[in-house]
């Protein structure tokens, strides 16, 4: 993916950021940067607090206090022009034709006709939508209603695209089509905040993970970075005997529990024991097909990060910046 470069100015900058809705604290001192040409993912569970810093950024809600700039300007609506956003809300204009209403949304945003025309009906072509473009938006099912909208959000060309739950209502197929056609746009140069509270999907597209729970930032790295600060716990193990039993793995010094998964068996480790020391000592005593360290999913993180009462959030540390 693109990383921002030297002497590019940060998509984004946030500091000491905060919003409350009456006694509900939604953003507590948020600390972030994104620099120009990341691809950022945004993740925690539902009232984590990733839409409204996502609102605050767009400039479609204000914050009680903090500093927030985008691309540059004190606010988005500044640089509105320049912005990509695909809402957790979808909504196009029901009545209107596909391809009007994309041109539309072009317009809004500085694009002029010169080839607007060919540029809209090729990203319909792109996501599969080539033969509805003539019908209304109301006739399309709401997974085509959300591709019109994605293609709305960057038909511009956009420096910046915050996508909030892109992937939302859609098959699995189209979901890969999706995040294949992000990757590319990331590609181009464009930065890019993607919003999700199913962490398997940013895990699949992100590069930079940050994480959000209870209004505040808890984790704020490259992936690769998160997995190593996280210590696996846990083996993959397919035996050559299919008939191994659990107290067989549990027997075993070390072995905390053991738990079928497909082929084989998901083996948690005790604590403070090393994979590769557990590896020797199973290997030793079970006929192994194959045995593997478990990398722990950013789901197995943030659920280890939540409940350890002594983990500093992350909102005072220093970003990392690539």
């Amino acid at each position: 993916m693109c990383q921002g470069g030297v002497g590019l100015t940060d998509a984004i900058r946030i500091s000491d950021l905060h919003k409350s809705f009456g006694e509900k604290q939604a953003v507590r001192g948020m600390e972030l940067v994104v620099p120009a040409g990341s691809l950022h993912g945004f993740i925690g569970p539902n009232g984590a607090g990733k839409t409204t810093t996502i609102r605050m950024i767009m400039s479609i809600i204000f914050p009680d206090r903090g500093e927030l700039s985008v691309l540059g300007k004190k606010s988005a609506i500044e640089s509105k022009d320049r912005i990509g956003y695909l809402p957790e809300e979808r909504g196009v204009y029901k009545k209107m034709k596909v391809l009007p209403f994309i041109k539309y949304m072009a317009k809004l945003k500085g694009v002029t006709d010169q080839g607007l025309h060919m540029r809209a009906t090729d990203w319909l072509e792109r996501v599969g939508l080539g033969e509805v473009a003539a019908k209304k938006c109301e006739e399309l099912s709401k997974g085509m209603q959300q591709k019109v909208q994605f293609i709305a959000s960057v038909i511009h060309k956009p420096e910046l695209l915050i996508l909030d739950e892109p992937f939302s209502g859609l098959d699995p197929v189209n979901m890969r089509l999706l995040r294949d056609l992000i990757r590319e746009i990331n590609d181009s140069g464009t930065t890019i905040i993607f919003s999700t509270h199913v962490m398997a999907q940013a895990e699949q597209l992100c590069d930079n993970i940050v994480m959000i729970h209870n209004g505040q930032k808890v984790l704020d790295d490259p992936l690769d970075r998160i997995r190593s600060r996280f210590d696996p716990k846990a083996l993959l193990l397919e035996p050559m005997d299919r008939n191994l039993n659990e107290a067989q793995l549990t027997s075993i010094a070390g072995v905390e529990l053991a738990n079928r998964v497909d082929t084989g068996w998901e083996i948690v480790l005790e604590d403070g024991l090393a994979p590769s020391e557990a590896i020797a000592r199973i290997a030793s005593q079970i006929e192994t097909a194959r045995i593997e360290v478990k990398r722990p999913s950013l789901e197995d993180i943030f659920i280890q990060i939540v409940q350890d009462d002594s983990y500093v959030p992350a909102s005072g540390m220093q970003e990392v910046a690539s």
